[in-house]
């Protein structure tokens, strides 16, 4: 085993090319393992031929999934970024519009039950049933942006 104070500093320096040639050629390994890149050239400027797969391209986004993709965007870049070369960012979106979706209704089934908001009530009193809906799902809303879209 070797220690530290058996080594030069061109020793070291060596050892350390060494580990980052392994490093590195590692990494082209693996992305050369990955789909290859073609591009086109515009005036001076290479721009990558990029494209969504088939899969990625029929799914559509509602309110919660473009919320989320927003989100993504503005505060998790490197998230952002790497979804979107993966392939897998209208995929990811779409599950999380299914989960918000749900939640959504869930929680305002949940509260309108706790607060007694009924078809009674409907037909008694819309005005004050219209109130007490548009509240709940107000708060619903915001449960779920903060603890699902925003994360």
């Amino acid at each position: 085993m070797l220690l530290a104070e058996d080594l030069s500093t061109e020793d070291v320096d060596k050892l350390l090319l060494k580990i980052i040639d392994k490093v590195t050629n590692k990494e082209v390994i693996t992305m050369s393992n990955k789909k290859s890149i073609g591009y086109r050239q515009v005036g001076d400027f290479k721009i990558p031929n990029l494209s969504l797969p088939p899969e990625e391209a029929k799914i559509r986004l509602g309110k919660w999934g473009m919320l989320h993709k927003d989100y993504l965007l503005k505060n998790k870049k490197v998230l952002f970024t790497t979804l979107l070369t993966q392939g897998e960012l209208y995929q990811h979106c779409a599950e999380v519009e299914n989960q918000a979706q749900q939640m959504f209704d869930t929680l305002v089934e949940l509260m309108k039950e706790s607060e007694g908001v009924t078809e009674q009530l409907k037909e008694n009193n819309q005005m004050e049933w219209v109130q007490k809906m548009s509240n709940i799902q107000a708060r619903a809303r915001e449960i779920v942006i903060s603890d699902l879209i925003h994360t």
